[in-house]
C-alpha cells in the first residue's frame, strides 16, 4: 500500500472511532438573529391542509416553499380572539369568546418594545369605521395604551417601517368572509415590497384552524423575508407562543407569559 493511501486510510479510522465515541457532529441551528423589522400578517381560520400544497393558493405556497415555514404550527384555542391576545401578551386571560367589550391588563409586546425604546404599530385595514373591521382581530385595542398605537393599514409604509409591524387584513381580505384565493391575490399585492427590507422577517400564518389539535388547529405558518434562510423548515411543533418568543428573542426584549417556557424558530435564518 502505497503512503498516501496509508496516511488517508488512518484518517478515516482516527475519524470513525471520534464519531463513535462522542456521536455524529451535528451542526447547531442558528438562533434568532436580532432584527430590525419583524411584520406580522394573520389570516383567519384555515387548517395547513386546506392551504398549503392544495393549489388553491399559489402565493402561500410560493412564500412556503421559496423562504421557510413552521411545518407543526398550532392555534392554541377557539374562535378568533384568545388567539390574538395570546400572540401579543403570552396569555388568553382567561377569555373564551369574541367578546368586545373586556378590556385586558397587564404587558404586551408593545409595551416592552416602548420600554426599550422601540418603535412599534398596529395596522388594521378598515379602522376604524369599516364594517369589514373587526376588533376581535385587533388585540392591542384591549391593552390600555394600545388603541394610540392602532392605525388604518394605508398608514403602513414598506420604506419606513416601526420595529414591530401587526397587521390585520378586513374580514374579506383575510379569509373570514370571503375566499381562500380571495386572500391569495391580496397577499401577493400586499408583500412583495416587504421582502426587499433589509434585515427583516415577515411571519405570514392564520389565528386559529377548524380542528382542535393543540387547542385550536394545526394552521400554516410561513416566515418571509431577508433575514430568513431560503427553502428551511422548522419541523418542532410550536403554537402563537413559540411565534412569541421569537419575536422577542428576535428584537431584544423579554419574553412574556407563556412565552418564556416557549422555544424561538430556530434553523431558518441566514
Amino acid at each position: 500500500m502505497r503512503r498516501a493511501a496509508r496516511v488517508v486510510l488512518f484518517a478515516g479510522v482516527v475519524i470513525a472511532a471520534l464519531v463513535a465515541a462522542t456521536g455524529p457532529v451535528i451542526a447547531k441551528p442558528t438562533a434568532v438573529p436580532r432584527l430590525a423589522h419583524v411584520v406580522v400578517v394573520v389570516f383567519e381560520n384555515k387548517e395547513r391542509g386546506d392551504v398549503l400544497g392544495t393549489g388553491r393558493a399559489p402565493t402561500f405556497d410560493r412564500l412556503a416553499g421559496d423562504y421557510a415555514q413552521a411545518t407543526d404550527y398550532r392555534a392554541v384555542a377557539h374562535p378568533s380572539l384568545p388567539n390574538y391576545l395570546a400572540l401579543i401578551s403570552g396569555s388568553t386571560h382567561g377569555v373564551t369568546n369574541d367578546c368586545t367589550n373586556c378590556p385586558q391588563s397587564g404587558p404586551t409586546i408593545g409595551t416592552e418594545l416602548t420600554r426599550a425604546g422601540k418603535t412599534w404599530a398596529a395596522y388594521a385595514e378598515g379602522y376604524p369605521s369599516s364594517p369589514r373591521f373587526a376588533k376581535r382581530h385587533e388585540p392591542f385595542l384591549y391593552f390600555p395604551g394600545g388603541a394610540s398605537h392602532v392605525q388604518g393599514l394605508d398608514a403602513l409604509r414598506p420604506s419606513a417601517l416601526p420595529a414591530f409591524a401587526f397587521v390585520t387584513p378586513d374580514l374579506c381580505h383575510d379569509a373570514h368572509d370571503c375566499s381562500l384565493a380571495t386572500a391569495d391575490s391580496w397577499l401577493k399585492q400586499f408583500v412583495p415590497p416587504l421582502l426587499r427590507v433589509p434585515r427583516t422577517a415577515v411571519f405570514i400564518f392564520f389565528d386559529e384552524g377548524t380542528s382542535d389539535v393543540g387547542g385550536g388547529g394545526v394552521v400554516p405558518m410561513i416566515v418571509a423575508g431577508t433575514s430568513v434562510k431560503p427553502h428551511s423548515r422548522y419541523t418542532q411543533t410550536t403554537n402563537h407562543y413559540g411565534l412569541l418568543r421569537t419575536i422577542e428573542d428576535a428584537l431584544g426584549v423579554p419574553p412574556l407569559g407563556a412565552a418564556a417556557r416557549a422555544r424561538p424558530f430556530t434553523g431558518i435564518w441566514r
